[in-house]
């Protein structure tokens, strides 16, 4: 974090644990970085002593954008069109 330039505002919706959570609320607090936004955290919920939960320009939101009603029938229909393209022998969205 030493690296980026003050104005940095760091953005994670991966993976909580790609970033250590005391060199960010260090960063942040010493006004190393503009700011941080988060919907990952390391542990979920999160313990009442995270450091980010009182970490200045920190946001942090709940990881659960997969839970809306709408997210979760596109899932169900995506999942259900691979299966039918998969039986037929036309398999869809394939990792190779």
């Amino acid at each position: 974090m030493a690296k980026m330039k003050k104005i940095v505002f760091l953005i994670n919706t991966s993976r909580g644990a790609l970033i250590n959570e005391e060199d960010l609320t260090e960063a942040l607090n010493s006004d190393q970085i503009a700011g941080a936004a988060l919907d990952v955290l390391s542990e979920e919920p999160p313990h009442k002593d995270n450091p980010l939960l009182k970490a200045k320009n920190c946001f942090i939101t709940p990881h659960i954008a997969w839970a809306t009603k709408s997210a979760r029938s596109r899932l169900m229909s995506t999942t259900t069109k691979n299966i039918e393209a998969f039986i037929e022998g036309k398999p869809q969205n394939v990792i190779r």
